[in-house]
């Protein structure tokens, strides 16, 4: 900064010298040119702040697009639609159920819910839904844990996953670290998929678009209320209700909700509960009788016995030969 002292000399401060008559004119010129090259890059500093705030999933930036979202993204290298599946590695199930489905006993997710069977491989997901997955982190936040040697700090993650055409899912992990946080919600919300019911809001014209009556969830003090609209009114929510009730592929639907909205967990949990509730209702068209049939590990016990057997003796050959190498 060049300053004048009352005898007319001018003064740098950053070098701490007097300037003389041509040095001063040389210095003033640089000036306007310094000026604008600290602006530029303070300019540049603050748009790169911004755009590093809007592609994390949260409210700042919206929740993205359905596919990869705006912004770069934490550090996650594979696209959304095939994060946290390992390509490359040949699935190898360790369930009854497994062993179905990669065997194409069970042909599709359906008849899993129609026996209200557990799935506790995420591999069952993808090999049915797959490509047509997609996910969403909806928020990442940081929790503390007091201990003796301080505060202990680990990321919770909160993510959506859906096939925007009936299926939906809500998963929330904690971790050490954000990409392990994330990659472990994603596993339980694929682990937590629910068929999710679509109906009318009057006549049954052309596909169900909204849900079939009104259903509520709750989770802590939030209580939030489906209720269908019609055509073309589109999903009138929250941010938060509204991206999974977009992924579940409901098209038209009136929300209500009650308590502190502002705690994003329990929000999305008594959306994703209201939605899961949409097949607890038994409607008219659902009164005809009921026709039994096997559960798929009665029907399949035969199968499931001789590939166990297989297996065990696969296993049991490895434990022998073993030793001699």
């Amino acid at each position: 900064m060049i300053k004048r002292d009352g005898r007319g000399h001018s003064y740098c401060a950053a070098r701490g010298e007097i300037l003389g008559p041509a040095q001063d004119e040389r210095e003033r010129k640089h000036l306007p040119r310094m000026f604008s090259l600290i602006f530029f890059s303070l300019k540049k500093k603050n748009h790169q702040m911004a755009d590093d705030a809007g592609g994390r999933g949260g409210f700042r930036g919206g929740f993205g697009t359905r596919g990869r979202g705006r912004g770069r993204g934490r550090g996650r290298g594979r696209g959304r639609g095939a994060r946290g599946r390992a390509e490359d590695k040949e699935w190898v199930p360790v369930t009854k159920l497994g062993r179905l489905v990669k065997d194409m006993k069970i042909k599709t997710l359906e008849e899993i819910y129609l026996f209200s069977l557990p799935i506790k491989e995420f591999e069952i997901i993808d090999f049915f839904l797959g490509s047509s997955l997609k996910d969403e982190v909806l928020k990442i936040m940081p929790v503390q844990k007091q201990t003796r040697a301080g505060q202990r700090t680990r990321f919770k993650a909160f993510v959506a996953i859906g096939d925007y055409n009936g299926h939906v899912g809500l998963g929330v992990k904690c971790s050490k670290e954000v990409a392990t946080a994330i990659r472990g919600a994603i596993i339980l919300a694929k682990l937590s998929i629910v068929p999710v019911r679509r109906g009318y809001w009057g006549n049954k014209i052309g596909k169900p678009h909204t849900v079939p009556c009104k259903v509520t969830g709750r989770c802590g003090s939030v209580l939030v209320r489906l209720i269908p609209a019609p055509r073309g009114t589109g999903i009138v929510s929250a941010p938060v209700p509204k991206k999974l009730l977009q992924m579940a592929g409901i098209d038209d639907c009136y929300t209500s909700a009650r308590g502190c909205t502002a705690t994003l967990g329990n929000f999305a949990k008594a959306t994703f509960d209201a939605i899961s509730k949409t097949y607890s209702y038994l409607t008219p068209d659902l009164w005809k009788e009921t026709v039994f049939s096997k559960s798929p590990y009665q029907e399949f016990t035969d199968h499931l016995a001789k590939t166990h057997t297989r297996v065990s003796v696969q296993r049991t050959q490895q434990g022998a030969a073993a030793p001699a190498t």
